[in-house]
Formats: structure tokens, C-alpha cells, sequence
């Protein structure tokens, strides 16, 4: 009765999720059309204005409209969540299929590098990208995001393949003369893609909340006509005036919250339809 209960609630949560998740997606997308003002347009006479009819969420220390800024930031945590993760395992999940599949010392190789990326906290090795590429670019968080993150992605699919790998039909496929390579792809992974699928979703989360971490540090994306302003920049312009206008710091940092929430939930769901265990529970 009480995974019963979880299921449903679990259920419930990741339709609500996949809804804002949705919703978030229509506002990137339809960001030109939806937002009031351009992303660009500066009027000093409406500096630190509060929240009113003509600016539902105010205006920031230059004027320009925040709900604007809002929508197309969008764009930005939506693409370098899903970039940064589609990278990460790409290279993870063939790094660790490899090294499970192959073992001796490819896998040694493999896992003592993982050992080394595991050694730095994720952040940090971030920064350090975005400092030795000396942009703070879209495409330069990207890749600073995915080389910290592919390391998880690695470990998760080695562990998968070793189980994998003892399993009859890999014996059977290694007695056709099938080569390895068309083993790994063709066989194996597709029957891990279930716990990958589950830790790319929360690998999204963990990326947007990476990359509004390093625009509130200065080191993400400045303000562009097309992607407006990081969500992490204006949570750190509106952190500066939060006794003034704290609706500045707050209406960022709510929607940096309710995006990754809604990734969550979606990947729960997931981890309960994958998990054995909790599927016999039903």
C-alpha cells in the first residue's frame, strides 16, 4: 500500500515536472515573441523600478525589464544543461564501455584518470577551464561543464558493462565472431541505457546549476541580444541591491530553483520505472 502511495505521488510529481519543463521550453524557444521588451533595451528612467503593469517583475539597475531578461536566460541554462550533458556522455559512456568491456589496461588507464577528475571538486576544475580558455562564452562553459562532468558517466557505465559483460548472450555474440566494437553498441549498451538515461537527467540539473553558479562568479555569459542574461548573472546584480529590491535576486533564484526541481522529479520517476526493486514492490 505505501509503494503504491510513493507511485502514484511519484507519478503525479513527474507529470507536474514534465509540465514545467515544457513550459520552460516554450519560453526559450518563443522567447522573441513572448518577452515584453527586448533583452537589450536600456532605460535609465525606469532604474530599480519595482514590479508594476507595464514591468510584472521590475527592471534591474539599467532598466531593462526583468521578465525579459528572464525569458530568453532561458535559452541559455536550457542549452548548456543539455549540451554539457549530451558531451559528458558521449565521452563517458564510451570511455567507461570500453574500459568495462575490454578490462587489463585500458581499465586501469580509464579509472585512474576518473580517480584524478574525482580528486578536484567539479566546480572548481570549471573555473579553471573557463580561465584557460580565457572566454566566458556560451560554448566555453559548455566545454568546461563536460570536462568536469564526464567522469561520473565513465564510472556509472563501467560498472554496468562488467555486469553486463558475464551475461550469456555476450558469450554467445563473442562465439559468432562478432568483434568487439559491435558487441559493446550493438548489444550491450542499449541494456545500460536505462541508469544512464536516469543519470543524464540529473546531470541537466547539475549543469544549469553549475553554469548559474559561474555567472554569479562573473564567469558565464554576458548579456547578448539572443540570450539575453544568464539567470546566474541576474541572481548576482540582484544580490547587490537585495535590501532595495529584493524581488531582483529573488525572481532568478526562484526560477533556477523550480527548473532543477522539475528535473528531479523527472528523474525520480525514472529511477523508480528502472529500479527492479521498486517495480516488484508494485
Amino acid at each position: 500500500m505505501r509503494s503504491q502511495r510513493r507511485a502514484v505521488v511519484a507519478r503525479s510529481s513527474a507529470r507536474l515536472g514534465l509540465l514545467m519543463l515544457g513550459l520552460l521550453l516554450l519560453a526559450a524557444l518563443f522567447a522573441d515573441w513572448l518577452a515584453p521588451y527586448p533583452a537589450m533595451q536600456v532605460a535609465l528612467e525606469n532604474q530599480l523600478a519595482a514590479p508594476s503593469a507595464e514591468h510584472w517583475l521590475g527592471c534591474d539597475e539599467n532598466g531593462r525589464d526583468v521578465l525579459s531578461l528572464l525569458l530568453y536566460g532561458s535559452r541559455v541554462s536550457l542549452l548548456v544543461g543539455v549540451c554539457s550533458m549530451l558531451i559528458s556522455l558521449l565521452i563517458g559512456a564510451s570511455l567507461g564501455a570500453f574500459a568495462g568491456f575490454v578490462g587489463r589496461w585500458l581499465d586501469e588507464l580509464v579509472m585512474r584518470v576518473i580517480d584524478v577528475f574525482f580528486a578536484f571538486p567539479g566546480i572548481l576544475l570549471a573555473i579553471l577551464m573557463v580561465f584557460l580558455l580565457r572566454d566566458a562564452g556560451v560554448g566555453s562553459v559548455i566545454l568546461a561543464l563536460s570536462v568536469s562532468g564526464w567522469a561520473s558517466y565513465a564510472r556509472l557505465t563501467r560498472g554496468e558493462v562488467l555486469r553486463e559483460r558475464e551475461m550469456e548472450y555476450v558469450n554467445a555474440a563473442r562465439l559468432l565472431g562478432l568483434s568487439r566494437l559491435r558487441i559493446v553498441f550493438r548489444h550491450v549498451m542499449p541494456n545500460v541505457m536505462g541508469p544512464l538515461l536516469v543519470q543524464a537527467t540529473f546531470g541537466v540539473a547539475t549543469a544549469i546549476l553549475a553554469e548559474s553558479t559561474l555567472s554569479f562568479l562573473g564567469l558565464g555569459p554576458g548579456l547578448s541580444p539572443f540570450w539575453g542574461m544568464s539567470w546566474g548573472a541576474l541572481l548576482d546584480q540582484g544580490s547587490q541591491y537585495f535590501l532595495l529590491t529584493p524581488h531582483l535576486a529573488l525572481a532568478p533564484g526562484l526560477l533556477i530553483m523550480m527548473t532543477v526541481l522539475a528535473i528531479n522529479f523527472v528523474g525520480d520517476a525514472l529511477r523508480d520505472d528502472f529500479d527492479p526493486f521498486t517495480a516488484q514492490e508494485r
